[in-house]
């Protein structure tokens, strides 16, 4: 830590800023081994850096593109070993791919339910919907 200049650390709630993050999220990836420990100063505070930024920005992609907590784990895995092919990172998205494809036909067939149901409602009915009949009758 003596050779990074104090302006490039910063505390929870500034990561947490910079990257758009919640505290508590910062600090859940901590607890689940994503985000390594920080360093602390004398009175007791978590300090980050800027790798810690870093990290905590590929997390947050690796989210949005819906890989699981075990998924990020494998693919910082790679980064962390420095011993993994460019093969062996598309395989990986490849199968991952293949989980996507499988959650939108399921979403597709969800969708297709719903209008089918939908549908089936009529406008200004006071009482009994044919929706939520069916939604709660099972059928």
């Amino acid at each position: 830590m003596d050779c990074i200049m104090e302006a490039d650390l910063f505390k929870i709630g500034a990561l947490a800023q910079k990257t758009g993050c919640q505290v508590e999220t910062v600090r859940f990836y901590e607890r689940v081994g994503l985000l390594a420990d920080p360093a602390r100063t004398a009175s007791g505070h978590r300090v980050y850096d800027r790798s810690h930024e870093k990290r905590l920005r590929f997390i947050r992609r690796s989210r949005e593109l819906d890989f699981s907590l075990e998924e990020i784990k494998a693919l910082l895995g790679f980064l962390d070993s420095d011993d993994y092919s460019c093969d062996q990172v598309q395989e990986f998205a490849e199968e991952h791919i293949q989980k996507i494809k499988a959650k939108v036909a399921e979403l597709r067939k969800m969708e297709k339910s719903l209008v089918q149901l939908a549908s089936q409602c009529e406008v200004n009915i006071k009482k009994g919907c044919p929706l939520l009949d069916q939604l709660f009758d099972g059928q």
